[in-house]
This record gives C-alpha cells, sequence and structure tokens, in this order.
C-alpha cells in the first residue's frame, strides 16, 4: 500500500501542473500555479496532490519514471496513453457519421464524377487544416482549440471557436440522435412484425431517443478521457463497415427501373433484373448533375469531414505523441472514411439513381419493410451513431468549460452536469426539430466552414511568429487563400439554401 500512495500521486502530478492536455487550463507558465491550487481547494479534492505538484516537481517526475516499470497502468489514468490505433478509431469515428447515410443522395444531385471532385477536394482540404492546427498547437504547446484562438486573438478569439465546436457538435449529435428517433422505432416495428402500430410507447421515437440517450450515451459521456472510448468507436466503425457491405452486395440484389414496393411480394423477384432496366434512362447514371438540391451536396461534404473540435483532444492523449505522429492518425483516418464515403455513396446511388432519398436507408425500407439485411444494418447504424454522441460531446463540453471556467481544474460534478445538461437540450431540439437536411445544410453551411477552413487559417497566421514565416511567404499567403475559400464556400452555401428554402421546392423545409 505504502508503493500505491506516492506512486498515486507522482502519476496524478504532471497532469495537475500542465493542467493544458486535459483542455482545461491556460498557455504554459502563466498562474498554472495559483490556478492549480485554488480550484482544487475549492472542489475538495486531494490537498496533498497540489503540495506535491507546486514544490518537488522534478523529484515526483525521477519517481515517476522509477515505478513506472513495477506498476500497471491504472484505467482511469489515460494521459497520454492513447495508442495509434485507438487513436486512429476515435478520430475515424468523429468524421463517420450519420452524414453517410445522406451521401448518396448527395451523389444524385451532383453526379458521379462532381461528387468524386468535391469530396477528393474536402478531404484533402481537411487534412490540410489539421496541419495547420497542429502546426499553430506545436509553436504555443497548447493542445485545446480555444485556448489557440485566446492566444491569436485573446477573448473574442477564444469565444468564437468556443461557440462554433459548441454549434457544429450539437448539430452533429442532433442529427445522429434524429436518426436513433427516426430509424429505431421502424426496427423495432419490423422485429415485431407490427402492420398498423396502436400508438404503443416502444414505437414512440420520442420516447426511445431519452431511453438511448439515458442508458447507453450519458454514461459513455461521463468517462473522464476521451482515451477510453476507443473500443466503442473501433465498435462503431465495424457496424459502419458492415453498412457498406450490405450497400455494396444489395446493388446487385435490386432490379433497376426501381419500382417502390412493387417488389415487395416475393423475395426472390428481386433477384431478377428487369432486361429493359439498363436501357431505361432512370438507370444510366449521371456524371454530372446540377439542380436545385445540389446546393445540399457542398455542405453535407463539408459536414462529412468534420472532425476538427477531436484533433486536439486525441493528439493531447496520444502515446508519445508528436505532431508527425498526430498527422499520421489523421491522414489514416481521413483516408478510410474517404473510401468508405465514395463507396457508400456510389452503390447506394447505383442501387436507386434518381428515387433515392435524403436518408438512404429509408429508400431500402420502400422495397421491403421486413428484409433480414436491411434490418440488421439499420441496427448497425444506429450502434454506430449511437456511439458517436459521446466522442463529439467531449470537445462541447471543454469548449463550455473553456468558455465559462477556464481556470479551474478538473471537478466531477462540473463534468457531469455539463453532460447531463447538453444531452437535455438535444433531446428537446431532437424530438421538436425539422427533417435531417435541414440540421445538415443550415449547420455545415455556417460552422464547418470556420471550423475547417476560416479557424486553422487565421490562427496559423496570428501565431507563427513572423520571424519564422514573413505575412509574405508562401506557408501564410497559402494559409490566407483557405480562409478565403472557407468564406467563399460559407456565402454559397448559404446564399444556394436560402434561395433554396424561400422558393419552397427544398426537401429540407418539409419532412418526409
Amino acid at each position: 500500500m505504502s508503493e500505491d500512495k506516492p506512486a498515486e500521486t507522482a502519476e496524478n502530478t504532471p497532469a495537475e501542473v500542465s493542467a493544458i492536455p486535459n483542455g482545461k487550463g491556460h498557455e504554459p507558465g502563466e498562474e498554472i500555479s495559483e490556478s492549480a491550487k485554488t480550484p482544487l481547494a475549492e472542489d475538495g479534492e486531494n490537498p496533498h496532490r497540489t503540495e506535491n505538484a507546486d514544490t518537488n516537481l522534478p523529484e515526483s517526475q525521477e519517481f515517476l519514471s522509477a515505478v513506472e516499470d513495477k506498476k500497471t497502468t491504472r484505467f482511469t489514468d489515460f494521459e497520454g496513453k492513447t495508442s495509434f490505433g485507438m487513436s486512429v478509431f476515435n478520430l475515424g469515428n468523429a468524421i463517420m457519421g450519420s452524414g453517410i447515410l445522406g451521401l448518396a443522395y448527395a451523389m444524385a444531385n451532383a453526379g458521379v464524377v462532381l461528387f468524386l471532385l468535391l469530396l477528393t477536394v474536402v478531404a484533402v482540404l481537411s487534412s490540410y487544416s489539421i496541419h495547420l492546427l497542429l502546426k499553430s498547437s506545436g509553436i504555443v504547446g497548447i493542445r485545446a482549440y480555444e485556448q489557440l484562438g485566446y492566444r491569436a486573438f485573446g477573448t473574442p478569439g477564444k469565444m468564437a471557436a468556443g461557440i462554433a465546436i459548441t454549434l457544429q457538435n450539437i448539430g452533429a449529435m442532433s442529427s445522429y440522435l434524429y436518426i436513433v428517433k427516426y430509424e429505431l422505432p421502424l426496427v423495432i416495428q419490423a422485429f415485431l412484425r407490427v402492420d398498423k402500430p396502436a400508438g404503443e410507447w416502444y414505437l414512440n421515437g420520442n420516447y426511445l431517443v431519452i431511453i438511448v440517450s439515458i442508458a447507453i450515451i450519458l454514461p459513455l459521456a461521463l468517462m473522464k478521457q476521451l482515451g477510453y472510448l476507443g473500443y466503442t468507436s473501433g465498435f462503431s466503425l465495424s457496424c459502419m463497415v458492415f453498412f457498406l457491405i450490405a450497400v455494396i452486395y444489395k446493388k446487385f440484389n435490386i432490379p433497376c427501373p426501381f419500382g417502390g414496393n412493387s417488389f415487395n411480394s416475393t423475395t426472390s423477384g428481386m433477384n431478377v433484373t428487369d432486361p429493359g432496366g439498363e436501357d431505361n434512362p432512370a438507370c444510366i447514371p449521371k456524371m454530372a448533375n446540377l439542380n436545385s438540391q445540389t446546393a445540399y451536396t457542398i455542405p453535407i461534404l463539408a459536414f462529412a469531414f468534420v472532425c476538427h473540435p477531436e484533433v486536439l483532444p486525441i493528439y493531447t492523449e496520444l502515446r508519445n505523441a508528436t505532431k508527425k505522429k498526430m498527422q499520421h492518425v489523421a491522414n489514416i483516418s481521413i483516408a478510410i472514411m474517404y473510401i468508405m464515403y465514395f463507396l457508400a455513396a456510389l452503390f447506394g446511388y447505383l442501387t436507386f439513381y434518381g428515387e433515392v432519398e435524403a436518408e438512404l436507408l429509408h429508400t431500402y425500407s420502400r422495397i421491403d419493410s421486413y428484409d433480414t439485411l436491411i434490418l440488421c444494418v439499420r441496427v448497425a447504424v444506429l450502434t454506430a451513431v449511437t456511439l458517436t454522441v459521446p466522442i463529439v460531446l467531449f470537445p462541447v463540453r471543454r469548449a463550455i468549460q473553456q468558455m465559462a471556467f477556464p481556470n479551474k481544474t478538473f471537478y466531477w460534478p462540473r463534468h457531469i452536469a455539463i453532460a447531463f445538461v447538453l444531452l437535455l437540450f438535444i433531446n428537446l431540439l431532437v424530438i421538436f426539430a425539422p427533417n435531417i437536411l435541414g440540421i445538415f445544410g443550415v449547420i455545415g453551411a455556417t460552422s464547418a466552414p470556420c471550423l475547417i477552413f476560416i479557424f486553422p487559417a487565421v490562427f496559423y497566421i496570428r501565431i507563427v511568429p513572423k520571424e519564422e514565416e514573413p505575412l509574405r511567404s508562401v506557408p501564410k499567403i497559402l494559409a490566407a487563400c483557405f480562409a478565403g475559400i472557407g468564406f467563399l464556400f460559407m456565402t454559397m452555401s448559404l446564399s444556394f439554401i436560402i434561395i433554396d428554402w424561400t422558393s419552397g421546392t427544398s426537401k429540407a423545409s418539409s419532412g418526409h
């Protein structure tokens, strides 16, 4: 026991002193000892830890390295101990959201070639913007998005970043829970073979969202560190791989002129391709397509690769973290998602062509609502999006901590309360929310360009010293162009969406 006690103290010491990695602190060397001392006393945590932290730091660090071999890593200590693979899972899961369900619809409205071009551009730009974030973060030694904003523009910068992260991720969580609300009742109904629901509570999406939030999401959202969620992220991604395989399989199983419920009677009928199908104009994929719905393609794609709020928290917890290693994590995650996105969109589109709906799975249920494979796919997608919510909630809680309680250290009651209030708010939003595409389009068009393009570029220009890179140096000119793309992209998407809504043709303003 006597050896356990100091080991624990020593282990906690570096984390408490450099409060930055948990995203609860500020720049290195700025009133850290004071801020570490007062909140600890207020929060009623162990006072001995603070004394140790302030006095013999080098000694305690030596001691830590000495006992490193003897002690086993405690499950609660994930500071810088998350493996490369788990980090890829977490970031991949943060990227992979319900956006994948809208991509076939986006492809139908943009055409195959235009869609691929846009997807490639957004993926490359996302990777470049993570490079800008990591470089800025490396220069000032801060691993919190809001604190980079603070270092670049003071409090307004911090608030802008915090608000954008909050809006973006609340939008993402709303869309995930919207899928739960919309899909779960249909799945339960199909499993129970209830043809005409008579208002049973377990077929009411609003009740089911609340149950899922309390039973699954809340416990995971209460984890102290993001690293613990690597396992659930891995499982979530494997559910999405299953979804992808099923979409590819179904392409060869559903005949082309897609006739809705006409295939309901026999499953074998679905395996026979209509002989005239291939020549039917409805069965020829469009390479490029421009219509009123094309406006949604850009925001949906931008939304599909937003993982920027999660990048710095994952970087913080990465084992032996270096900028290069974290960039590898990001590139691998983006590459895997890029392939999955393209295949899911392509095969979803080639199955239904112009008939594809904004929510891909809903289109399959028009053929045969009791199809076992599609039911399993729906369960897998529901599992995947449910397990993504806690990953996306972490940066929002971190942003709220940074904005409202910047000098406080970790405190369980506050940690729990923020998660609970956020989930409550998102549940209310989802229960009274419009169609899923409206959520995607508007939030994708506002906060996504800020987080992907504008903030990383502007923070980079402000944070990288002029001595190292003058304002007219190539990297800074590129960064300025990058911010310009963000502004262009934001105004274009928003104006498209507003025109679309006012003309009343949008599918986003009217529910299915």
